[in-house]
């Protein structure tokens, strides 16, 4: 079988600094080992391009696209038909949709790698069976299941739109399961939740998690305290996304206001890249702080008094709070955000529902309530979420099957 790969992701998968690039990156990075990748991406971040040549050092070759929101959007309106979700135009690029199919057509790979199910079309068709490679598609997550959120809680005129991207995403997802040897995502259960939703994929689904640079997010590496000597509640987070604006929206507003009324009051530092209009708006409120893009998130988290990470929506596991565990920081998460992660509530970190039982979990930290909180939160990430051993399922997925992943 040839060892040449092709990995296509709609993201630039490097530098690794939000969630959905960093599992990209590091899946791509061990593939790599063993593999000759040939990366295929998209690059809506010019600044990105500054990052070639690390990627181009690892591949053995690199072709990408760049795109913006605009063409984005035009796409999947142009390319909008009866019964296809509109994240399939949004995520086309005619050109790098071509690279793909003459190395698929011409026989090219003897495997093929897809990161998430907005560019699985990229591989599928009459292209990628001639011959056919060892195909594998990381949905991540149940994507549909977002939308699906998004629509249950907004009314007109939004809420339809969401309603039909979840119904015809979900249509999709279940044709590009079909149409790949195996389907990943980012826990059991997602990957519970996709069979639910699809049971005809069962026998081709599985699960790879997360993990963490923990060489990187060492709470020993000396940090510079970012902020004043105020009591830190820190979230990070690209901050154009809509969970993560819910999120701080709803913590700024709704549990800051509770807290604030402690002695020192403590201050909320709102941290990631691109903070959307709503968000920069927080920055008015009292104690609310909106950094936009730092050069690197650890300081901030080396030196929270607490991490908060208070999604109402949210899929898979967070990357935001195993950093946050892996830097040995008390962490408060709700439900949403907790869920797929493989750790011990009250014991590795706090699950908190509702502004005053949140406030109530960030108070007691403050005061001192659990002291070993941040110790116990690096050991649980230590123990079940280093990148190498999360990998390694990875190896026998490729080759023959998830059978031999399972043994």
């Amino acid at each position: 079988m040839s060892r040449r790969l092709l990995f296509l992701c709609h993201r630039i998968p490097y530098p690794p600094e939000k969630g959905e690039k960093i599992r990209a990156w590091h899946i791509l990075d061990h593939l790599a080992e063993s593999w000759d990748v040939e990366l295929g991406c998209l690059v809506d971040d010019p600044a990105d391009l500054d990052h070639l040549g690390v990627l181009r050092a690892r591949c053995a070759a690199v072709e990408w696209r760049g795109v913006g929101r605009r063409t984005q959007a035009m796409r999947a309106v142009t390319a909008l038909r009866p019964g296809l979700p509109l994240t399939l135009g949004w995520f086309h690029e005619p050109g790098l949709s071509a690279w793909a199919r003459e190395g698929l057509a011409a026989g090219r790979y003897g495997g093929v790698f897809v990161y998430s199910s907005a560019m699985a079309p990229y591989a599928m068709g009459p292209a990628s069976s001639r011959p056919a490679p060892r195909k594998i598609l990381d949905m991540v997550d149940v994507d549909s299941e977002k939308w699906r959120a998004y629509a249950a809680g907004a009314g007109l005129p939004m809420g339809p739109v969401w309603a039909r991207e979840a119904r015809t995403l979900l249509a999709f997802e279940r044709r590009a399961a079909a149409a790949f040897d195996l389907s990943l995502f980012v826990s059991r259960a997602e990957r519970d939740r996709f069979v639910e939703l699809a049971p005809e994929a069962a026998a081709r689904a599985d699960w790879l998690e997360n993990g963490v640079d923990l060489r990187r997010f060492d709470p020993a590496i000396p940090q510079e305290r970012p902020f004043g000597a105020a009591p830190a509640l820190v979230f990070t987070g690209t901050m154009d996304y809509r969970p993560n604006v819910e999120a701080v929206t709803w913590f700024a507003r709704e549990v800051m206001p509770i807290l604030r009324q402690r002695s020192p009051a403590p201050e909320f530092h709102i941290v990631g890249a691109s903070p959307a209009p709503a968000v920069t708006a927080l920055a008015a409120l009292p104690g609310v702080h909106v950094t936009g893009r730092v050069p690197d998130v650890r300081p901030y988290l080396a030196h929270a008094a607490v991490a908060v990470a208070p999604l109402r929506i949210a899929r898979g596991i967070q990357n935001k709070v195993l950093e946050a565990m892996a830097m040995a920081r008390p962490v408060v998460a709700s439900p949403q955000a907790f869920e797929g992660v493989r750790a011990r509530p009250g014991q590795d970190l706090l699950v908190a529902d509702g502004p005053a039982e949140t406030a109530r979990c960030v108070a007691e930290v403050l005061d001192g309530a659990h002291p070993g909180l941040g110790d116990t939160a690096r050991a649980a990430v230590l123990g079940a979420y280093d990148w190498s051993a999360t990998l390694r399922r990875l190896d026998p997925m490729m080759e023959g099957g998830r059978e031999a992943a399972a043994a």
